[in-house]
């Protein structure tokens, strides 16, 4: 099985929302469609894929998860334009 790290945001250099999933496509999609009325993602439209890794555990993924989010958010931002320098919504690429 595979997991992923990921990160999505509402617009460039916007609100950054940081998870870790082991189905990344259904993952974006829930955020996407707002499956979770009340969530954090849902609540700040936090629905395009800009980054994400992945890993071949849980633990590993999870591990980066709670790396990013200590992080700074410069260090979030330093990752996404690393891979993803327009911030494109990555979704449709996957």
């Amino acid at each position: 099985m595979k997991y992923w790290a990921y990160m999505t945001t509402n617009r460039p250099n916007g609100v950054i929302y940081t998870g870790q999933t082991h189905e990344l496509k259904d993952r974006i999609l829930k955020h996407k469609t707002k499956k979770y009325k009340n969530s954090f993602s849902a609540r700040y439209n936090v629905d395009k894929l800009v980054w994400y890794k992945e890993y071949p555990t849980i633990f590993e993924a999870r591990a980066m998860e709670k790396k990013l989010k200590a992080g700074p958010r410069a260090k979030k931002i330093a990752c996404i334009e690393t891979m993803n320098p327009e911030w494109r919504d990555l979704f449709y690429e996957l």
